[in-house]
């Protein structure tokens, strides 16, 4: 970078993570969420110095947790702080939040629904700590920064970088415990990589997103209460009837694939459906489309396309605060 040019400036928003984590033990990759501190970012700026001949960077503080503490009443925080910091800021050029793995997707695809602001928004995380023999969480970052500062990322929605790949927040799903290859996108693959050269796009996300969703979520304090029953051999209606005595809105499926519960959830669902509780039917199966086949158009009940039960969840929770027609909220899962 030519050092007469002005470098574009990211904003580093902290949420904790093992891309935050210190360990006891340089080989301690299994325990240390129990037992690590959680770094800020400005730290963890000044651990990994290559990041400024990229960009400069704003460190803010959100959170220092790892990601299982982190649900809805945080993503609406976060899409806080980040509309206040561009409407008091207006001078970033990208986005980078550092994340942990178990709920990044779910982060990640909320603000990919909800979000209302230009520069591309990336978020990142780690398979080891900083603490451990090689780490992945500085090569992550460094690739985040890049992407989150490359003009051919913008309008590409919220992004996913980690392992040098590019996803989309719609898409990518954590598959592996541990490899540092855990992100993916089981039907279409990476949008992009982030190389040595350059950061290369290969293909663009066609389901709206960000500033072209109907999702206005900015004066709420909670979303609605939308729980997911999982399938399996001969599961029965226990789960269901318990979530909508606790107040469930929403119900997702997670069905065995092609998306059909057991009988016995099967008609739980339908009364739940009686009740004026939406529900979704998704798969278990982890890829592949759940089409709206008679049963489900019958019914009265969405069909999840190919959303995994998380998303899905994301999704009927955000669509609840617009409607509760089936129909309208099918249009949702059609668009988004």
């Amino acid at each position: 970078m030519s050092p007469t040019l002005s470098k574009p400036r990211v904003a580093l928003i902290g949420t904790g993570g093992t891309i935050s984590s210190i360990g006891l033990d340089s080989l301690d990759v299994l325990d240390y969420p129990e037992v690590s501190r959680k770094m800020r970012p400005a730290e963890i700026m000044g651990r990994t110095p290559e990041l400024s001949r990229f960009a400069e960077l704003v460190p803010i503080n959100f959170r220092e947790v790892g990601s299982t503490a982190i649900g809805p009443a945080d993503w609406l925080e976060l899409l806080q702080l980040i509309h206040a910091t561009e409407a008091q800021d207006g001078g970033f050029d990208g986005y980078v939040i550092l994340h942990g793995t178990s709920t990044l997707e779910e982060t990640a695809y909320f603000l990919n629904l909800t979000l209302k602001i230009k520069p591309t928004v990336v978020l990142v995380g780690a398979q080891r700590p900083p603490s451990a023999v090689s780490s992945d969480g500085p090569v992550n970052l460094l690739a985040a920064v890049r992407t989150a500062i490359d003009p051919k990322t913008r309008g590409l929605g919220v992004l996913v970088v980690l392992n040098d790949e590019i996803q989309a927040a719609r898409e990518v799903t954590k598959v592996s415990t541990y490899r540092v290859n855990t992100f993916r996108t089981p039907d279409f693959g990476v949008l992009g990589q982030v190389d040595g050269d350059q950061v290369v796009i290969y293909r663009h996300p066609v389901r709206k997103h960000t500033l072209d969703t109907v999702f206005d979520v900015a004066g709420l304090k909670t979303l609605p209460r939308v729980d997911i029953a999982y399938a399996y051999a001969g599961a029965d209606d226990v789960a269901i009837e318990a979530y909508v005595a606790a107040g469930a809105g929403g119900l997702v499926s997670a069905g065995l694939p092609p998306g059909i519960p057991p009988p016995l959830q099967s008609a739980a669902f339908v009364r739940a459906v009686a009740k004026g509780v939406v529900v979704v039917q998704a798969s278990r199966g982890g890829s592949g489309r759940v089409a709206r086949r008679k049963y489900l158009r019958d019914q009265h009940i969405v069909a999840s396309d190919n959303l995994n039960a998380q998303k899905c969840r994301i999704l009927l929770m955000l669509a609840l605060t617009v409607t509760q027609d089936p129909e309208v909220v099918q249009s949702y899962f059609d668009l988004y």
